[in-house]
């Protein structure tokens, strides 16, 4: 798959802070480029043990809309950049782009463990992805980042506008009756309402849609087996 490379990595966290207010501006939040029919979809997402800077990336491409997996990709790395809430695509971001530049085919759009705009300076994971894969996503997150919200509805497809600095930066979703929601944000060249849809629409009776609900299982098994076959322990999944 193709990547851009707008930016180094190796980079100060005050540079990373500046590089994510430049970006900002060059996010297309409308749909763009996606297909009168969607016919694949992708999900990513990054497994860790705490205390450990090896992680893991898988990126799973889907039918859409059966969900069935057509092609699969990984990687894994030493990442040196520390967490710090709002820099999350420094930590996570070259071993998902690894995990992306495998893939032989490209997908009509990418959903992301994490966020889109509801970020404090507008561009979470899934919005400085999709300007490197240039590429329609979405951040479908279990927690909240920024914003305030009314509880949503408790039925499917019930949601309520997250709100941060007086914009509507995502969607409250509830997916599930009775489960918790998650937080839906526009990543990059997509609309409010077809994030929301595309999501709902991958959803098969889970909390998290199946792209990023598989790949998740994927990258803790893939994981598991690397940190099994170096020490010998029965390890148990952190993240």
């Amino acid at each position: 798959m193709k990547i851009e490379h707008p930016h180094d990595w190796n980079v100060s966290y005050d540079r990373a802070r500046e590089i994510q207010n430049e970006l900002r501006g060059k996010l297309i939040l409308h749909d763009e480029n996606l297909p009168d029919k969607i016919k694949t979809i992708a999900g990513a997402d990054i497994s860790y043990s705490r205390g450990s800077n090896t992680f893991f990336a898988v990126v799973m491409i889907l039918d859409f809309p059966t969900m069935e997996i057509i092609e699969q990709a990984s990687s894994s790395g030493m990442i040196d950049f520390p967490y710090i809430p709002g820099l999350l695509t420094f930590r996570e971001g070259p071993v998902l782009l690894e995990a992306f530049r495998k893939l032989s085919l490209s997908p009509d759009i990418i959903i992301f463990d994490g966020q889109g705009i509801a970020h404090p300076r507008g561009i979470g994971l899934a919005s400085h992805m999709g300007l490197f894969l240039n590429t329609p996503s979405i951040g479908c997150a279990k927690t909240r980042l920024v914003g305030s919200y009314d509880e949503a509805g408790n039925e499917p497809g019930d949601f309520s506008p997250l709100v941060h600095n007086g914009e509507t930066r995502g969607a409250v979703l509830r997916t599930k009756k009775k489960v918790n929601p998650v937080f839906v944000s526009q990543g990059h060249k997509i609309g409010f309402d077809m994030a929301i849809d595309i999501t709902l629409s991958s959803c098969r009776g889970y909390r998290l849609p199946e792209p990023t609900r598989k790949a998740h299982l994927a990258v803790n098994e893939i994981r598991l087996k690397q940190e099994k076959s170096e020490t010998g322990l029965n390890l148990s999944p952190l993240v």
